[in-house]
């Protein structure tokens, strides 16, 4: 008779004995084909793969002067697996002039994967940045004593010039988000932070190269690895050429020390940016090197916000320029004519309502409305577009149509300048005034935006794109900084004509306003130029002082620029906008300020208003 549970038992021997096999093949399974530990250690033993970073493009304004370019630094980098806790620490730190407890916080923040996430101890890793020459070669002589450290050459970022901070802008090191983005990346890369940089980050960086070394089982370098035949070579970044004139962005930015406000003047033939200025402002080489971080946090708590690129993040009341769209507007719609008569008696009456002006002749027609900036004027226009029932069958279609004819002219939204954090400024539509007033609103309600006060603010960008449209009579191309890219054609969105919804023959007429302003009006002190130019002031309400405001753009016919001043609290637009334009204007055609012009400059560049009169 059988003895089944022996039997049985023996069949569970079996299987358990399987059961192991079956978990250790497994096991080595995953060990030799699944895991790529081993194959790290080994290869790590054998291998030290050396990045070479590539040289960073340089950087020129429109005539090909130098404004940025590289310079050797170099990182000391570590592996972890060789360093394995034979240094010699106080060797180490005397030598690199560190602290042991700058050593240790800054080897545990190495090996911590929430702040390095890409950590591997097989792996070289970024211990210290940046090195000056003189601690390179200190640290070069010792390093056959510290096993695991290494030298990486890489450059960093000079400028030439203390200007054009904004529109260069600068880079740093990687962020945890950076290299999660993009794998381009690894702790202790550098990317461009802002500006230039940042926008043409992946034209400029280049692509890395590799070099494969072998080592024997102490560590030590014994060549390349078959003789370089799997290294790669770097790539340098390429060249870039700025639409930017040196030698006017730095009048610019002496016309503006001690100010708070921006220039921002357009090729208006091209749309390229001769000049960009945000006051205040700072120098770009304070941002460079180990000392970049110590810089940027004094910057970011500046009260008065340097780091902050006015042209194109602030968002103002465009003030009297902004007569001129609406010119544009209710001569193209028919609302108006050149001859068209409105009353003005020091201001806008109607139903109680009463918007201030100066005093000049009534009633007044549409070129001297321009010429004098008469309030009534524009406004009267605005209240007649709005109450228009036989074209527009209520309120709200007349809002949006002239909320189009805004758009069009690069209100509103984006422009889409080649830098970040351009911002889209306000223009109301009909929905917006509906949900303020509950849908009971008419053009009364609405009177300021036809003077450019109330809800509409603009970038100064937008507002000297506005000089450049008038000065093309209706056409506008995308106002960017960056001329030309080695090696590349120039984005065919900025080769694109924007027409506007007016006409040829409004433009027309807006033009002779302005040239009438600049003759006998608010710009008249532009007749002193041997050029014809064209302005129009602005005066924007403020809390405090007002802001002065020109637009403008010459020569009158054969238009080379088109500009816009806004100085913070600098009071009437003839104040600072008015002569600051023109003598950015007399720089850029005539390539350099008269005697005379240049005692204004200097003028101006020691008045100070809010920012310079802080005590520092």
């Amino acid at each position: 008779m059988k003895d089944y549970n022996l039997e049985n038992r023996k069949f569970i021997i079996g299987g358990v004995a399987v059961v192991i096999v079956l978990i250790y093949v497994v096991r080595l399974f995953t060990l030799q084909l699944m895991s790529d530990d081993y194959k790290k250690n080994a290869d790590s033993n054998a291998f030290l793969k050396k990045i070479e970073y590539p040289s960073r493009g340089a950087i020129r304004d429109r005539a090909g002067r130098l404004l940025v370019y590289n310079q050797p630094a170099y990182d000391i980098m570590v592996i972890m697996n060789e360093e394995s806790g034979r240094l010699d620490t106080a060797d180490f730190c005397q030598t690199l002039g560190i602290t042991k407890e700058f050593f240790v916080k800054r080897m545990n923040d190495i090996k911590d994967r929430t702040k390095n996430p890409g950590y591997s101890r097989f792996t070289q890793q970024l211990f210290m940045s940046q090195l000056s020459n003189e601690e390179f070669s200190n640290f070069q002589e010792k390093i056959f004593r510290f096993p695991g450290f290494y030298v990486q050459q890489r450059s960093i970022r000079q400028y030439q010039t203390p200007n054009m901070a904004h529109v260069l802008g600068d880079v740093a090191e990687v962020s945890e988000s950076d290299i999660e983005d993009d794998d381009y990346y690894q702790p202790g890369d550098y990317i461009g932070k802002v500006g230039v940089e940042k926008s043409y980050e992946k034209v400029l960086r280049g692509e890395k190269g590799v070099q494969i070394l072998l080592r024997d089982a102490r560590g030590r370098i014994q060549g390349k690895y078959q003789n370089g035949k799997y290294d790669r070579r770097p790539i340098a970044g390429r060249d870039i050429t700025l639409s930017l004139d040196e030698k006017l962005q730095a009048l610019g930015e002496r016309l503006l020390e001690g100010k708070i406000g921006s220039i921002v003047a357009i090729e208006p033939s091209t749309g390229e940016v001769l000049c960009m200025v945000s006051a205040p402002t700072y120098d770009p080489r304070i941002m460079v090197g180990r000392q970049r971080g110590k810089s940027h946090k004094m910057l970011s708590h500046d009260s008065w916000k340097p780091l902050l690129n006015r042209s194109i993040m602030g968002t103002y009341p465009p003030g009297s320029t902004f007569k001129t769209t609406q010119a544009l507007t209710y001569m193209t719609e028919g609302i108006i004519t050149p001859a068209t008569l409105f009353p003005c008696h020091r201001g806008f009456y109607c139903r109680g309502l009463h918007v201030g002006c100066h005093s000049h002749a009534s009633p007044i027609n549409l070129v001297n409305a321009i010429c004098t900036s008469c309030n009534g004027y524009f406004c009267w226009g605005l209240y007649y577009m709005m109450g228009n029932r036989r074209k527009y069958p209520n309120v709200q279609t007349a809002m949006n149509t002239w909320r189009d004819y805004m758009v069009s002219m690069g209100f509103g939204y984006k422009l889409g300048i080649d830098l970040p954090g351009e911002k889209r400024g306000l223009i109301p539509n009909a929905q917006y005034y509906d949900r303020a007033y509950n849908g009971s609103w008419n053009g009364l309600t609405v009177i300021s935006i036809a003077i450019g006060q109330g809800e509409v603010t603009l970038t100064p960008l937008q507002i000297a794109n506005l000089g450049a449209t008038i000065a093309n009579r209706g056409y506008y191309y995308v106002p960017h900084v960056v001329r030309k890219v080695q090696g590349l054609p120039l984005d065919t969105a900025f080769r694109r004509r924007h027409h506007t919804k007016a006409s040829r023959r409004a433009y027309d007429y807006v033009v002779a306003g302005m040239r009438a302003s600049a003759e006998r009006g608010t710009c008249r002190m532009l007749g002193r130029y041997n050029f014809e130019a064209c302005g129009k002031t602005g005066t924007a309400q403020n809390h405090g002082r007002d802001h002065s405001i020109f637009m403008g753009f010459a020569p009158m016919n054969h238009p080379k620029i088109a500009i816009a001043v806004y100085v913070e609290n600098g009071g009437w637009g003839a104040d600072y906008g008015v002569p600051i334009g023109g003598l950015m204007m007399e720089q850029y055609i005539n390539g350099k300020l008269s005697p005379s012009s240049e005692k204004m400059a200097e003028e101006f560049q020691k008045r100070r208003i809010g920012y310079g009169t802080r005590s520092r």
